[in-house]
């Protein structure tokens, strides 16, 4: 809608990248228009090659860029433009492990589609690397690394909350990579490229309570007590009591696998962090609770 909004003829269709590209290539053959590959061409490799100029720039110490990748048109041009300046600072693609086209590729020595995709980071799904970065990143490119959805989310709420960078799923691949190796993995200085930042807003507050959740930040559980008055009041002050601030309760009493003396209360609550979440868990299994979960 906001692309219209500008004035644009916008087609929806596809669930990738590439499906688009073959509408993309049918309308340049029916109306002679231009078509400008977002990765595989030379021209478009040599002018993302100018963001690794600019590391090299700021950072002239850099040891190691890791950068988000899906065709392999930015990770082609950063590869190219920095091993020619500094061959031994280390170049490093990171990929969706659901939309990983290039380990496989690389594996068989030549661009390999995928079967299938299935990622939130749709920036970088693409189902077969391009010819043109193809042949740089398997000449220039240290490795390749894969991250998961799971991660993908933290990346997201991570720089939200710690860096105040907005930045989308596929944007947030690199920093996903180093969150999932820790510290030491990577020669230092490290640099990691945030290469996009257009997401929806549904979508990023989907990609926050996940992200919440896989932190630590958000539990839920159910538990069952006994049906009689004070039962849901003495769990509430247990959590309380845990410093665990409760967002939603729901109070079931009638069901197929629920006795009659009980009834089932389900609890969505926030925590600290996942040592937060053990403590809390521990406490309620002492006070004589047993939390399920799904």
């Amino acid at each position: 809608m906001a692309t219209r909004g500008y004035g644009a003829h916008v087609e929806q269709l596809g669930n990738s990248v590439d499906e688009c590209l073959v509408r993309a290539k049918r309308f340049e053959a029916e109306t002679g228009a231009v078509l400008i590959h977002p990765f595989d061409h030379p021209d478009i490799v040599a002018g993302q090659g100018t963001c690794g100029l600019e590391i090299l720039a700021q950072c002239p110490d850099v040891a190691t860029i890791i950068v988000a990748t899906g065709g392999g048109g930015l990770l082609a041009g950063i590869a190219t433009a920095v091993k020619a300046k500094r061959p031994g600072v280390r170049v490093i693609g990171v990929q969706a492990e659901q939309a990983a086209a290039y380990p496989p590729s690389l594996a068989a020595g030549h661009p390999v589609p995928l079967a299938t995709m299935a990622t939130m980071a749709d920036g970088i799904a693409v189902g077969c690397p391009g010819e043109v970065p193809y042949a740089i990143v398997a000449r220039l490119v240290d490795s390749i690394e894969t991250v998961s959805e799971d991660t993908l989310s933290r990346a997201v709420l991570f720089l939200l909350e710690r860096a105040k960078q907005l930045v989308e799923p596929a944007g947030a691949a690199a920093v996903a990579r180093l969150l999932d190796a820790g510290k030491g993995v990577h020669d230092g200085p490290v640099v990691a490229v945030l290469s996009g930042g257009n997401i929806d807003p549904l979508l990023l507050l989907r990609i926050i309570r996940h992200g919440l959740v896989i932190a630590g930040r958000y539990l839920q559980f159910r538990v069952r007590v006994p049906d009689r008055p004070g039962s849901l009041a003495a769990l509430l002050a247990d959590l309380a009591s845990a410093d665990a601030n409760v967002v939603d309760i729901e109070h079931v009493r009638t069901g197929a696998t629920l006795r009659v003396n009980e009834v089932e209360i389900a609890v969505q609550l926030e925590a600290k962090g996942k040592a937060h979440c053990q403590e809390l868990l521990s406490a309620l299994r002492t006070k004589g609770y047993a939390p399920t979960f799904g």
